[in-house]
């Protein structure tokens, strides 16, 4: 009996002993889990890509921190055990890297990519600059294992290779990094044989990037660009409106838009030139300029003083206005044309102008309807036009109380100063001849318009006659 007490004794001591083990370690491995899976608000990804022969070079700099099943091994105060954390290291590289983008060459998408080198670097190392010190600084020595540094303070460098075909092939890169914290920015750099180096940078998930498109593929996705912008512009869309509603005959609109659609592309293109100013201000003040443009249109449809002849050009001068806006939209996306930027910003244009005629066929019937059976037509373009004035006239205030934070500055008198000048001499002369072709294709029109309503008549009353 006294045995089989010590007995029981024992291993109920043994089995608290066991439960205080376990619960020591959960104790010790909850924070760092809890660490592990917290999602960093800021995450910077660098990137170098680069044909070589045979091979695609692919060099990636990202924060430790965004690894986040990663529990890296620790020492002293909370500092990152180099020489522990080494061999964890390719293994975190293939699960939280290679595992989130996808290369192509042409339509071909490559293996997936062997890890071939990896090393921890510390905030301050600035070797990404270029692809030849971030590719040394890879591939040298490794820090050393005295060196102390809090875990998420650090930053992995990853070197992988993918077989390729050929090095003057086109590639394309689809990378999906937006989970690795609540907003990621993407700094990527293409170094072709030969070439020069092109830059990207884009936040979050941009989809298929092609780092070197051919001119049908970046007109492609300028069409796009251009028909969803249109669409998802409510500014453009309310001066559209205003062009609209006292004009619902095809005849009637086609200078009018004509003005419009060629004064938004002659700034969009001359913007995307640098003919633009590039103060501070410039775009709040257009911002402005364009919630007045809305303002102005609707105020003439109240008081009934828009002629066609008066709408066209008064559609050119704010169309002016509103390119310089589709320019501001564009510019973070003029990076994906490539060595196509005219190409890709007539495309862009071509898809505004599909937007606005898809916007004009939905719109007119409804109008047209709208007038007919529920109001009358003078009534019913005041109240219209009173609504949309109420909206921009906020929208106005609103814009007018953020430029005001800017201060206006006289710029310095020099060289830059007179060849902006003489750009913008250069420019006007060609809108003033653009402007007189279309007075006269406009009154030739107008022309043409009143000829044909005359014969109308005259068969009118031939038939009465008759």
């Amino acid at each position: 009996m006294p045995e089989l007490r010590r007995k029981r004794v024992k291993l109920a001591s043994n089995r608290i002993g066991i439960w205080r083990s376990l619960f020591a370690a959960v104790l010790f491995v909850l924070p760092c889990v809890a660490r592990a899976h917290d999602i960093p608000n800021d995450v910077t990804v660098q990137m170098f890509v680069k044909p070589e022969g045979q091979h695609l070079h692919i060099l990636v700099r990202v924060p430790l921190k965004a690894m986040r099943d990663i529990i890296c091994p620790q020492r002293g105060p909370g500092y990152l055990d180099l020489q522990r954390t080494a061999p964890l290291l390719p293994g975190a590289a293939k699960l939280w890297i290679a595992g989130f983008f996808e290369t192509y060459e042409g339509d071909a998408l490559l293996p997936n990519p062997q890890v071939m080198a990896t090393r921890i670097s510390l905030p301050s190392d600035f070797s990404f600059a270029s692809y030849e010190t971030a590719l040394a600084h890879i591939t040298g020595p490794p820090l050393p294992d005295s060196t102390d540094v809090i875990w998420d303070q650090t930053l992995l460098d990853v070197l992988f290779d993918t077989p390729i075909q050929s090095e003057r092939a086109r590639f394309s890169i689809q990378p999906r990094f937006a989970r690795l914290g609540l907003r990621v920015i993407t700094v990527l750099r293409l170094v072709p044989p030969g070439g020069e180096v092109r830059a990207f940078e884009f936040d979050g998930d941009p989809g298929l990037v092609r780092l070197d498109p051919r001119w049908h593929q970046a007109a492609l996705r300028f069409v796009d660009l251009g028909f969803l912008h249109i669409l998802d512009g409510t500014d453009h869309l309310l001066f559209l409106f205003c062009l609209v509603i006292p004009f619902r005959r095809l005849r009637a609109l086609v200078p009018v838009v004509t003005a419009f659609t060629l004064a938004h592309s002659i700034t969009l293109i001359a913007s995307a030139y640098n003919f633009a100013p590039d103060f501070l201000w410039f775009p709040p003040l257009i911002e402005v300029l364009i919630a007045a443009s809305i303002v102005y249109m609707a105020l003439e449809n109240i008081v009934g003083a828009g002629t066609v002849q008066r709408r066209w050009m008064i559609a050119f001068g704010f169309g002016l206005v509103h390119g310089f806006g589709f320019s501001f939209a564009l510019r973070q996306s003029l990076q994906f044309a490539g060595s196509h930027l005219l190409t890709s910003l007539l495309s862009f244009n071509i898809g505004v102008e599909l937007g606005q005629l898809l916007v004009l066929i939905l719109l007119i019937p409804v109008l047209q309807l709208f007038f007919r059976y529920a109001v009358a037509e003078r009534m019913g373009t005041i109240i219209l036009s009173a609504i949309v004035a109420h909206t921009a006239w906020h929208w106005m205030l609103d814009r007018g109380a953020r430029l005001r934070q800017f201060s206006f500055e006289w710029p310095a008198l020099d060289a830059a100063l007179l060849a902006l000048v003489l750009r913008w001499l250069v420019l006007f002369m060609i809108l003033g001849g653009l402007l007189w072709l279309i007075r006269m294709a406009s009154q030739k029109w107008g022309g043409r318009s009143e000829a044909a309503g005359s014969r109308a008549d005259a068969r009118g009353t031939v038939m009465e006659k008759g």
